[in-house]
């Protein structure tokens, strides 16, 4: 090979050059988390001292006679990369429902707050017309409904655990007695009590269940999946930081060690789902580096949810465009996710993603079984 790797590097690998079809290139092209995209090569990153010493594409036929050459850490390392990369993600369960993450799937938002970024106020102190509109997302296509209380725009005022739990537990109950499948969108660790017993699914933390010292144990004993989102300090909230040297290698990185500690604290590795949280704590430069190259996020071995929707990076790409004017551009984010393998779009525009995902499975079957 005409380069070399450090003994020392830290490597990482992302799944590049996506194919149509394998079909006649066995040997070729490997699968996706066991979804519906194959890819023929590895972007191989190799860093030491936070410093990217190693750049090259190396293809999937090529990774074994890669993995002859290397010292014996680094090999294990690499392929064990690859297998998480590859392996079908285990599904989830949402009371009767079973959750899979062999195609891309959408999370519909329903936030129950005055101050929500982009729909503040819609659903407040109404319930039952907040668990009407979650029923209508599943309904037109969303697998899960996320439920939110507490807005996390930059210099939203933090909400008291018992007015969130107050405005989330109502919708919860109702949507759950419909069967829909519900998340809660919650760093509080009774918040996340609350939401559970009243047959909420799934935790969503923007936290990753770091901001609450009980949340960990709340969600190991309740065995639900759980969402981990990073941030620079969710300690600190969703919002603080310092700027990043190489977003996309620091927040796997983060999100390795947070992943690590949580298991160790008891929950299920199977039961967790990665977020790089676009949005939270970054500049435009880092949500565009972390959206090109999310594919990277797969050796994490998790299914990954990206949340771009309506974000301010469509605004900031397209002309000011204002929260309400973001449609076309939060669809182009979520094919992007799709395109690089994310098994989950967490969306307010429900239909309309429901619908750009079907057309993209659509083309994605027709390539699969034709030439």
């Amino acid at each position: 090979m005409a380069f070399q790797i450090p003994p020392a590097a830290r490597l990482y690998l992302r799944p590049t050059q996506f194919a149509d079809t394998p079909i006649g290139r066995d040997g070729e092209v490997a699968r996706l988390a066991g979804g519906l995209q194959w890819f023929a090569a590895y972007g191989l990153v190799g860093v030491e001292a936070g410093k990217r010493t190693v750049q090259a594409t190396i293809t999937v036929a090529d990774l074994p006679a890669l993995l002859a050459t290397l010292p014996e850490p680094q090999a294990v390392h690499l392929q064990a990369l690859a297998g998480r990369i590859s392996s079908p993600r285990p599904a989830i369960h949402a009371g009767d429902r079973v959750i899979r993450f062999d195609q891309p799937m959408v999370m519909g938002i329903l936030n129950v707050t005055p101050d929500s970024f982009s729909d503040g106020g819609a659903h407040v102190d109404d319930p039952a017309a907040a668990a009407g509109v979650g029923v209508d997302m599943a309904a037109i296509g969303a697998a899960i409904v996320d439920v939110g209380g507490e807005s996390t725009r930059p210099g939203a005022a933090a909400v008291w655990e018992g007015d969130e739990i107050k405005r989330v537990v109502p919708a919860i109950e109702r949507l759950a007695a419909s069967g829909t499948p519900v998340s809660i969108d919650t760093r509080k660790a009774g918040v996340m009590e609350a939401a559970l017993a009243a047959g909420a699914h799934i935790v969503n933390d923007v936290a990753a269940l770091a901001w609450d010292d009980r949340a960990v144990e709340v969600v190991a004993r309740a065995g639900c999946p759980v969402v981990l989102m990073h941030s620079p300090d969710p300690a600190k909230g969703p919002h603080g930081g310092e700027g990043y040297g190489d977003p996309l290698i620091e927040v796997y990185d983060w999100l390795e060690a947070r992943i690590a500690a949580v298991v160790a604290g008891g929950v299920d590795r199977a039961k967790i789902i990665v977020d790089p949280g676009i949005g939270f704590g970054k500049a435009l430069s880092h949500n565009l580096a972390l959206l090109n190259g999310l594919s990277l996020l797969h050796g994490l071995g998790c299914p990954v949810l990206l949340g771009a929707s309506r974000k301010r990076i469509v605004g900031a790409l397209a002309n000011e465009a204002p929260v309400d004017q973001r449609l076309g551009g939060s669809l182009a984010l979520a094919l992007k996710g799709v395109e690089q393998g994310a098994q989950i779009l967490r969306v307010h525009d429900v239909f309309e993603t429901v619908q750009a995902v079907r057309v993209w499975r659509g083309m994605r079957d027709a390539a699969l079984v034709g030439r």
